[in-house]
Parts: C-alpha cells; structure tokens; sequence
C-alpha cells in the first residue's frame, strides 16, 4: 500500500510540474526583436522608415490582417485552422506518409499556431523541436485568439530579403497598404513565407506564379472568390521589382523615433502638402546654394488643428553640410521674428496705440549701440508701420520703455525653450536676435496667436488658457495624442482674461504684419500676391547667420529657416531675400480664404489723432479708431501744442514783445528737435515751427542739440587699410533754418557746417570736449572719450 501511495505521489508530483511548466512554458513576450519606425500620413499613406536594429526591414505588428490576405493563407498553409487545437493530426500524418515515401520532405504538417512559434525560437528543425512547437502551440491556443494568432504570423513572417511582415512585404512589392491589395496580390504575399529564399520577385517568376495560381484555384473552388475574379487574378503579372520606403520625412521620422521609440506613428502631415513643401525646398535650395547657403528649413502648421502639416528639417544637402539635422529643433539667433511679441506685449499693457509715434533716431543707450538695417532713420514712425518696416531703433526704445524683464516673463510663457539665460544676460539686444529660439518653438508661438484670435471671435469672446503652447505633429485620432490630450486637460476652462495675449492686440499685429512697405531695395512685389492676407514676418540675426520668415493666416502658419548649420554668414542672406521667397512660394500655391474677423468685444472705438496715432486732444484733427480696450488709459497726443504766431505767420511771438491783438493762435504738430531733424526728411510735409521773431526769444529755448553721439560716449578710433585713424561722425538738430554752425575740439576750431550740420572729426585720444556754436551765440557741448 505505502508503495502504491509513494508511486502514486511521484506521478502527481510529476503530473504537476509538467502542468506548471506547461503553464509557464510560454514567454510573456513571444517576439523579442527590434522593430522599424514608421510614420505615415494623416490619412495612412507611408511617409517614411527606419531599418531596425538587426537591418530588417520589420514593421510593428499589425492590428489587423486584411480579408483577401487571411483567406488566401489559409486555403494555402491551415484550411482547418480554426478547427484544431493548435496542431492538426491529421495533417502530420499525411506530412509524414509522403515525406517516409518520397525519402525527403516535401511536404510540411505545420499549422499557422506551430509556424508562429517557429518563427519565434527560431530552433533548427529537429524532431525535438517539432514536439517543442506542439506544445507551445497548444498553448499559444489558450492565451490568444485565432485572429490574435494570425496576426503573430503576418506580422512575423519572412517575405524574402529582409523583408519581415505583412505591412512592409505589401509596400516592399506592391507599394500599396496590406488592405488595398487585390486578390492576386494578397495570394502572392500568402505564398512567400513558405519559401522566402526559392521563391522571390524578380527571380523565378513562373515557379512563383505557378505557387499564387495554386491558392486562387482553391478559392475559387471553396467559393471564396467567383469565376470572374479568378480569371482575373491569374492573368495578373507577378510582382518583378520592389518598391524603395518613401523618404518624404526624414527628419520628422527621425524626431518621432527618439520621442516615442519605434512605433507605427499616424501623424498629422498632409501628404500632399508635405510633397509640395519637399520641392520648394528642394528648388530654393538650388538656388540658395549658389551663394553658399547650404540649409533650409521649413515648417507648416495646420491652425484649426494645432499640427504640424508639413515638416522639412533641412535641404536635401550634402553630409559635409550637416544635411541630418534637424534644423527645425535647432537654436539660432531670432532676428526680428520676436518684435510682433513685444508689439502686442505694448498694446496688451496699454503701453501703445497701433498707430502711434515713436522715436526714430540714432540711439546709444548704456554703451548699447543700435541702427536699422538700412542705416537710415524717419525721426518718428506710427508703431504699426515700425513693425512692418521692421525698424531696429524703434523696436530698442519700445523694449526699453517696456523693460527686458516684463518681456521676457512674457516669453517664458510662450515657453521658448532656448530663451533659458536670466533676463539681465540678454539686455536691449534680445528684440534685435541677442538670444536664441527654434523654428519650432517661434512657429508654435505665432500658431498659439492665430488660434487665440480664431477661438475669441468662436466662443463667445473668451479664452482657452492653455491654447497658446499646444502643437503636435501627431494625428489627433492616434493613441499618443490622445493620450497627449488627456494629459494635458480633460476639459477646457473658459478664462473672460487671456492668459498671455488678448484678442484685440493680436488683431492689431496681424494687422500691422500685413502691410508690405518695406525700406528701398527690399520690395517684394515680384513674388508677394496683393489679392492674398497673410500677416508676415522676416528676420535676419547679426552677421547674416540666419534668415527667417514666418507667415499666418486663418488656416495655416508657415515658418522659414534658411542659412548654415555650422553658423558661417552670408552676405546676400536676409530674411526678405531668402526666406521669404520660400515662403510665398507656398502661400500662393494655398487657396484664398477670409480674413480673421475683428475681435469687437475685446476693443474700444475712440478718438486717435491722425498725426501722431495717440489719443486725440482738441488741437489735432482726430478719427475713430478701434484700440485694445485696455489702450484708453494711453496718453493724449503731446506732439500737438498751441503756438503763437505774429499777423503774418512768420515767426513765433509772445507777450512780452507782441500785443496781444496782434497774436495768432493755432494748433502745431511739432516733435523734439532731433525727431523733428529726422522727421523733416523723410515727411516733406511736415512744416517745422517758425523760429522766433529776434526780439522774442525765450531765454530756456532749446535751439540745438546732439543728435550723434551721445554725452560720454567711448568712441573706439579705428585705422583703415592706409593706416590712418578714421574720423568720427558728429551731427547736431537745430531749430532754425539756413543758420551757421561752427565746431570745436576743446579750444581748436574744426570748421562750419550749414543746413545740414555733421562733421567728420579725427580724434584724438583722451577726454574730449566738443563744442557747437551757431551764429546767434547759442551752444551746446559733449564730452566723449577717444580710445
């Protein structure tokens, strides 16, 4: 008894170990192989992919196994596959009566369950093996489905070459999705895994054919597929060549395959858009190169959708010109692109009207020095208008009176990721390209605007607080963005308060951007449509290192990027001669479309003056204008004062020498003597105030004063190619037409200037004290510093 009960024991302990191994037998993860990148279209269509790892061409495992494929390959490898276990017994003794009687293996008693696990261990084929697969696939049955199995397999499977699974076999031979194959199609990807090696395309196509026409034939004789569809398959050709991965998005599939692995990604890129942008890249860049500009970047962004439309992270350059980087996530110096910010920045704190004055003219501030690109100066130039001309001067003093810090602050929000040095670093130089950002992030930002101003006018005249700094490049019906979405809110709050940006002040941006009045020798009428809005911006960095433009309107927001990777200049390279080309090259390609509607709740109509653009007085002709509502609190127009004049309007007059039935009275647009300088030059209309009558002249009048430079100023004394010391330029504003001026270094006269007053001075190291004197005795005086 105690020996039966002893054997009895062993065999339940042996019993039990087999069932616990055959519990755990199979491994968690069936397939532990690396996989390709893959990114398609917004509408599924391939875009482009990465070789795996082991230099297979192996895509992720597909979701689903197309009809005509799985019949096909059933009716050739297990026409009782949803009736067995895992194994067919049956098979595996036809397999083994005609193999033992053909005194080789011709024919195989597998089962797609058994071919998976094969396909896994990858094992040689010995008899032991054979047991292993028949357990494995008994047990493959209890954990997975038959379609789950199926799709293991046309995942797996090898389709000859390195060709792995049926998505790429379907794209490698017929340049098609698994699912948008025919019949005929979807029995030849049947019949290859069977002898990936013997049976190829391009190679043996009879054998290959004779192998496809075999598996039509038993669909026609199972009733699959009708007569007509059968004698239409097998008079289709086989496939004889291949088809190369589409590379339409290089770059783009290299970021998604460090930011989400290698996955199958649906992204959000318009497969026609990212086509068109490929060649105008392509032929800009053949043009650009033959001034040495070797990259270019180009991004669209999709406004309704806040995705990325088309994404070319660099010209099809050469590797010696660094044509793997993705310039569009790269760093480089801002140029003008971030005035729009500071613009609506003003106009959001009530600092500024859209049309008003500001200042216009040589400027040296704390040793900082600052001019326009085209060294010329307007004296005072409506904000809008400065914006449009891109004027480096105006946009200096506005950030001044701003303050770096506040805006700054500002630009933390937008999360320009590469702004990331304390404010005080970046200085008055920040709006004039003193820091860093990406096309990204500065595409992104402008998206964010043209968003705001879209959802205002939408939703009842409020906010999405988030709206600003959202942009994928993702398909928003694919699994990571949605689960981005998730993340980010499940809800929108509604804010009455914008959270970086109102409405009305992007409105008057987009407005400014719009306008072409562009500075001599810089129009564009040759490639800019007069019938299209696009609100735009170009943007050059110091030395020529960088080209910019960016443009918006309602449906997208395009940037440009052109230039060196490795930074070297070029003198030919502006924004508006290179980016911009680029731009409107595709912006007159898009369809026309309606304009952003004015955002009226988030605006107050008042009286502007139309001289000066401040709010209006009773001394200057006014109209009705709509301002950000916060602008009320601006300032009344200070350029329109009340002058006295003598009966025939010639001088100024007071009372102390004038009787005061004998005085006129009217209103005067007068600016500062050195705006007026300016001013007077570039507006011939401008009318300057009379001087004053001799025996009229206040005593505190101010007549004269430095224009350039300024009190203090170091000035470095530089030789030229004779080395001589090159002189200095002084100039001076005065009041008075027609009037003498003459100059002094320390005691030593210099000379005379008239009308115009600028002199050239050579220097002489040391402390200096200049001196200008006018005819009527009245002077002013600088020192500045020769080094």
């Amino acid at each position: 008894m105690k020996k039966y009960l002893y054997k009895h024991k062993i065999k339940l302990s042996i019993l039990t170990v087999l069932l616990v191994w055959y519990a755990l037998c199979l491994p968690d993860k069936l397939f532990d192989v690396p996989y390709s990148t893959v990114i398609e279209s917004k509408d599924g269509r391939l875009l482009d992919a990465h070789i795996a790892r082991d230099e297979q061409w192996r895509f992720p495992a597909v979701d689903s196994v197309p009809y005509r494929y799985k019949q096909s390959l059933l009716q050739y490898e297990d026409a009782h596959f949803y009736d067995h276990p895992g194994f067919n017994p049956v098979s595996i003794a036809k397999a083994m009566v005609d193999n033992i009687s053909a005194g080789k293996v011709v024919r195989g008693g597998s089962t797609i369950t058994q071919q998976v696990i094969r396909l896994s261990r990858k094992q040689e084929r010995k008899y032991y093996e054979k047991f292993i697969e028949l357990i494995w696939a008994t047990r493959l049955e209890l954990r997975h489905s038959k379609e789950e199995i199926i799709e293991l397999y046309a995942s797996h499977a090898p389709y000859g070459g390195n060709v792995i699974g049926l998505d790429m076999a379907a794209w490698r031979y017929f340049g098609r999705k698994p699912h948008e194959l025919n019949w005929a199609e979807s029995a030849t990807l049947a019949v290859l895994p069977n002898a990936p090696g013997l049976v190829y395309p391009g190679k043996r196509e009879s054998l290959l054919k004779e192998k496809r026409d075999q598996v039509l034939l038993k669909l026609k004789e199972e009733n699959i597929i009708s007569e007509t569809d059968y004698e239409l398959a097998i008079s289709e050709n086989v496939p004889i060549h291949d088809f190369r991965v589409p590379q339409l998005a290089p770059h783009l599939l290299q970021r998604a395959n460090k930011e989400y692995g290698t996955q199958k990604l649906r992204t959000s890129i318009d497969y026609e858009m990212q086509e068109t942008v490929n060649r105008i890249v392509k032929n800009h860049h053949n043009i650009l190169k033959q001034n040495g500009v070797n990259n270019l970047a180009m991004l669209v962004l999709d406004v309704e959708t806040q995705t990325v439309a088309a994404y070319v992270g660099n010209a099809p350059t050469t590797r010696e010109h660094s044509k793997d980087v993705d310039i569009i996530t790269a760093p480089r110096s801002t140029g003008s692109v971030l005035k729009p910010f500071l613009y609506a920045a003003m106009l959001d704190d009530g600092e500024l009207l859209p049309h008003s004055l500001v200042k216009d003219t040589p400027t040296i501030i704390d040793g900082f020095s600052t001019e326009n690109y085209d060294k010329r100066y307007t004296g005072a130039i409506p904000a809008s208008r400065a914006l449009s001309r891109s004027l480096n001067v105006p946009a200096v003093l506005m950030l001044r009176e701003h303050t770096v810090p506040r805006f700054y602050n500002k630009l933390q929000q937008l999360k320009l990721s590469h702004l990331n040095r304390c404010a005080g670093t970046y200085g008055l130089s920040l709006i004039i390209g003193g820091g860093e950002s990406s096309l990204w992030d500065m595409s992104r930002a402008y998206l964010g605007m043209a968003k705001t101003l879209e959802l205002y006018t939408e939703n009842s005249s409020q906010y999405d607080p988030e709206i600003m700094n959202r942009l994928s490049y993702l398909d928003g019906n694919s699994a990571f963005a949605k689960a981005e979405q998730k993340s980010t809110s499940e809800q929108i709050n509604w804010s009455l308060e914008p959270s970086i940006y109102g409405a009305g002040s992007i409105y008057h941006t987009f407005e400014a951007m719009k306008k072409v009045n562009r500075p001599q020798g810089e129009e564009i009428w040759h490639f800019f449509n007069p019938d299209r809005e696009i609100a735009w911006k170009t943007g050059t960095s110091f030395g020529n290192r960088d080209a910019w433009a960016i443009g918006v309107t309602p449906k997208y927001v395009i940037g440009v990027w052109t230039g060196n990777a490795d930074g070297e200049g070029r003198a030919q390279m502006t924004g508006i001669d290179s980016a911009a080309p680029v731009l409107f090259d595709l912006f007159n390609r898009l369809p026309t479309q309606q304009w952003f509607a004015p955002p009226y709740d988030d605006m107050i109509e008042v009286q502007t003056c139309e001289q000066s653009g401040y709010l209006a007085t009773p001394l200057c002709e006014s109209i009705n204008q709509y301002i950000p509502a916060v602008g009320e609190k601006f300032d009344s127009c200070p350029y329109h004062k009340t002058v006295h004049l003598d009966a025939t309007r010639t001088y100024q007059v007071n009372a102390d020498c004038e009787p005061a039935s004998q005085i006129v009275t009217q209103p005067w647009f007068s600016l500062p003597p050195v705006m007026s300088y300016y001013y007077a030059r570039s507006n011939p209309s401008y009318r300057t105030l009379p001087d004053y009558r001799e025996d009229c002249i206040p005593a505190s009048e101010d007549v004269m004063r430095f224009i350039m430079p300024k009190h203090n100023t170091t000035i470095t004394l530089t030789k030229n190619v004779d080395g001589e010391l090159n002189s200095a330029i002084f100039e001076i504003a005065h009041k008075k037409n027609d009037v003498e001026v003459f100059w002094y270094m320390d005691n030593e006269f210099l000379g005379a200037t008239k009308n115009f007053h600028e002199i050239a001075i050579e220097g002489k190291k040391g402390k200096r004290l200049i001196t200008a004197v006018d005819e009527d005795g009245n002077d002013t005086k600088i020192y500045v510093m020769f080094e």
